[in-house]
């Protein structure tokens, strides 16, 4: 076995391309990287296996690994790290690492390509784009920031380099590598890849000062705040200038303080009252959000209304004053030092306004109810990762954050299952309990990563809300086509049994009432491995998304047991 701080090749007087690679990943502070395996990034998997100091973690389809390095990076590490075969597993990468791009998550994406001598040729799973074959690097151009395919050993050492530097600055970065380019030599002793640092780029803070100088201010977070590892910095100014605070929905886990200031989650799952927040303030502050349509929705006419300044490292897609910042931890310090504490005022403090779906009386447990049960069973410390379509709305509107935990929801893309490899991107670098809320059409896109759970012993509590269906797709069917034809519901399943058969080890439980849910909850949390609640819901609730509750029929006065559940969610908060 060889030290810690040789390549596998120790004897030999220069290390493999492939090991120049690892060694490059280990002095970058990474522990885990996710893939498949296959021939054409098998000598990448080499390398790994004599550094104990990163875990390859094998998942059941490259895009799920793709979104366990997304969640990975997410969760704080410096950034992720995904394998690829050739062919499909080149392609299966697409999706994920589109969401990505998409969120500005940094992932490293090394991708196994057929031989060079081959290009051209006819080979099996050709990507080079000579000889009519399909072009992996334009492919990958259109969804990375940066992309790269190597075809000598000299351009390792450089292109690894300005790879890891590019997707730190946010989104990914991929390079291909050709098998006979990982087998060479790199000509070269080994050495310590130069340290990335993230960009210093922002504006003098003195030119913000002036510009916020002026009234109450509504804060808007976005998912910056938690790149640049600056949600410590946000309160500060927070509190200097006694603002109000909401957050994108992407950004649920970046605001530190909720109390009577903390005015909800903004867009189309969000809180009403944040456009009140708004019209009430002399200026809307955006820090690290672009505030892309799913965060905008229902403040068009406020902002309108209202002066709007913008912190970040892109452009708003709304009009507003914007000051460049490439780390926003950096330009919010210095300018809170700045401001001091101003305290301009803010209106009067309200309840949080909620979103008020229809009352459903269908079979299964409320959407809210399975909401309330997790506030009450859920601990501080514990990161959460929400699945799109109704599960993900109704816990982004009415989920709390955990004291110290983290709350990931994939909206670049949205695409189904992402919190299924995501959450085990989480675990892996966070180390500490987890739960996915997911529907039943997510799990089947990408459930079987559940083994993968079960594999690292991750201590991962996967709460599926079982509706037989694709149930914003019904939704959809039922309010703006009729309602009388369906593409999306399923004959029933029962999730939890055939896990349990499937794979031994693992707890899984059915539920189909509130004391059930309660106890499978209070169980779950004892467990050290993972685990899955099924929970029985119905595919024809409506969900708290706002373009759905403007076509529904009108809502009834609301009775006890919905005001109990909604006061309770709100104190939570």
């Amino acid at each position: 076995m060889t030290s810690h701080d040789e390549p596998t090749n120790a004897g030999d007087e220069f290390p493999r391309v492939v090991d120049e690679i690892v060694e490059a990943l280990v002095h970058s502070g990474i522990t885990h990287v996710f893939g498949v395996g296959g021939a054409n990034i098998e000598d990448v998997y080499d390398a790994l296996q004599s550094r104990p100091e990163i875990t390859a973690v094998l998942a059941k389809h490259e895009a799920s690994a793709a979104n366990m390095a997304d969640g990975y990076a997410r969760a704080g590490a410096p950034f992720g790290v995904v394998l690829a075969t050739s062919g499909g597993g080149t392609l299966n990468l697409v999706p994920a690492l589109g969401e990505s791009f998409t969120s500005r998550v940094p992932v490293l994406a090394l991708v196994g390509q057929a031989p060079l001598a081959m290009d051209g040729r006819g080979s099996f799973q050709d990507t080079s784009g000579r000889g009519g074959s399909l072009n992996a690097e334009a492919l990958f151009g259109q969804i990375s920031v940066y992309c790269r395919r190597i075809e000598s050993p000299a351009q390792v050492h450089t292109a690894v380099s300005d790879a890891i530097a590019a997707a730190r600055t946010g989104g990914p970065a991929v390079l291909l590598l050709p098998k006979d380019i990982q087998q060479a030599k790199t000509h070269r002793e080994p050495h310590r890849p130069r340290t990335s640092q993230r960009p210093n780029g922002h504006v003098d803070p003195r030119l913000i000062a002036h510009a916020v100088d002026s009234g109450p201010v509504t804060i808007i977070v976005g998912d910056q705040v938690a790149r640049d590892d600056a949600r410590p910095a946000v309160e500060r100014l927070r509190a200097a200038l006694g603002a109000r605070i909401a957050a994108a929905p992407d950004a649920k886990d970046c605001v530190e303080h909720r109390g009577a200031d903390w005015v909800g989650v903004t867009g189309v799952m969000g809180h009403p009252g944040v456009a009140d927040a708004i019209d009430a303030a002399a200026m809307c502050l955006l820090i690290g959000t672009r505030l892309p349509a799913t965060a905008s929705a229902g403040l068009q006419q406020a902002l309108s209304r209202t002066r709007t300044v913008s912190i970040g490292s892109a452009r708003p897609f709304v009009d507003a004053v914007h000051f460049h910042s490439d780390d926003l931890r950096i330009t919010l310090t210095e300018l809170s030092e700045l401001l001091g504490r101003r305290r301009h005022g803010t209106a009067p403090a309200q309840p949080l306004a909620r979103l008020r779906p229809p009352p459903h009386d269908g079979p299964g447990i409320r959407y809210a109810d399975v909401i309330t049960a997790l506030d009450q069973h859920l601990p501080d410390g514990v990161d959460i990762v929400a699945d799109a379509g109704n599960t993900g709305a109704a816990a982004i509107h009415d989920l709390p954050v955990r004291r110290d935990g983290r709350f990931l929801v994939a909206l670049g893309m949205g695409g189904m299952g992402y919190s299924f490899g995501a959450s085990i991107g989480v675990a892996c670098w966070r180390r500490r309990p987890t739960v996915v809320i997911a529907g039943d059409g997510s799990f089947f896109m990408h459930g079987m990563e559940i083994h993968t759970a079960v594999e690292h012993r991750l201590p991962i509590t996967f709460v599926l809300l079982n509706n037989n269906a694709h149930a914003m797709c019904v939704t959809r069917e039922q309010l703006f086509y009729g309602g009388d034809y369906t593409y999306n519901r399923f004959r029933p399943s029962r999730l939890a049994a055939g896990l349990a058969a499937m794979f031994p080890t693992l707890t899984a439980t059915e539920v189909s009432d509130l004391p059930a849910l309660d106890e499978a909850l209070e169980f779950a949390r004892l467990m050290r491995g993972p685990s899955v609640i099924s929970v029985d819901c119905s595919a024809d609730e409506i969900p708290p998304f706002a373009p759905f509750l403007g076509a529904a029929p009108p809502r009834p006065q609301t009775n006890s047991h919905e005001r109990e559940v909604t006061n309770h969610v709100a104190a939570r908060a």
